[in-house]
């Protein structure tokens, strides 16, 4: 399946941040996604400054059984610049959805959704190139306040900026560091939390990003079988 962008990738930093202020507006926070049989996790690995590696890892749900997944190269064209991530990754995870016979119910992306300074990270930016519901769950905070969630699996705190909650501090395992939690595109807060939570089994990680992450780091095999 074809994913066009509604913009070009190689830009300045200054039109990369118009793009992001026009995308912004199309973002949906509330729930607009059906059942959930298929989730996937992406990643991007970077074997050279120049080269990105995206893989797409796709699971049944909620069992999270392997189903498919697919691996992309492509040159990486856009500098590296915290904020602008999406526009040194995006590319090349799509040209991985593409390689796929049929697309995910849910994106968890291993980086920022709506806790980013202008509310677009890469899981809002890929919802709304692709339509496909997303989830932002990254391992750091970018931006924002918060109290340190309790100890225990499932606890959790609003992650405040500029007055507004733009994600969640979520324990997904008892007494480990917590996970930066967001809404990508089509997912409410709430939901996310949610979904997150039942993709986390034994570590801190959901299954769909340590997959991925296998996949796109090249320490993993991709499962050529494509639905």
């Amino acid at each position: 399946m074809k994913y066009p962008t509604p913009h070009p990738w190689r830009v300045t930093i200054e039109q990369a941040r118009d793009i992001q202020q026009s995308l912004q507006e199309r973002v949906v926070r509330e729930d607009a996604f059906g059942p959930v049989k298929l989730v996937a996790g992406v990643d991007v690995g970077f074997p050279s400054r120049e080269r990105a590696r995206a893989a797409v890892a796709v699971l049944s749900f909620p069992d999270l059984e392997p189903v498919a997944s697919a691996v992309a190269r492509r040159a990486a064209r856009f500098p590296y610049v915290p904020g602008y991530l999406s526009f040194r990754e995006v590319p090349a995870v799509l040209a991985a959805l593409e390689k796929l016979r049929t697309p995910p119910d849910l994106i968890l992306c291993d980086g920022q959704g709506y806790a980013h300074p202008r509310r677009l990270g890469i899981a809002c930016h890929l919802g709304v190139v692709t339509g496909i519901p997303t989830v932002g769950v990254a391992k750091t905070r970018l931006i924002g306040a918060y109290a340190e969630p309790g100890p225990h699996r499932g606890a959790w705190e609003p992650l405040h900026d500029r007055g507004e909650i733009i994600g969640a501090v979520l324990r997904s395992r008892d007494r480990v560091k917590p996970l930066f939690v967001s809404s990508g595109h089509r997912v409410s807060l709430a939901s996310a939390i949610e979904l997150v939570l039942r993709c986390c089994r034994r570590y801190r990680l959901p299954e769909t990003t340590r997959a991925a992450h296998r996949l796109a780091s090249g320490t993993g095999r991709p499962d050529m079988r494509r639905r």
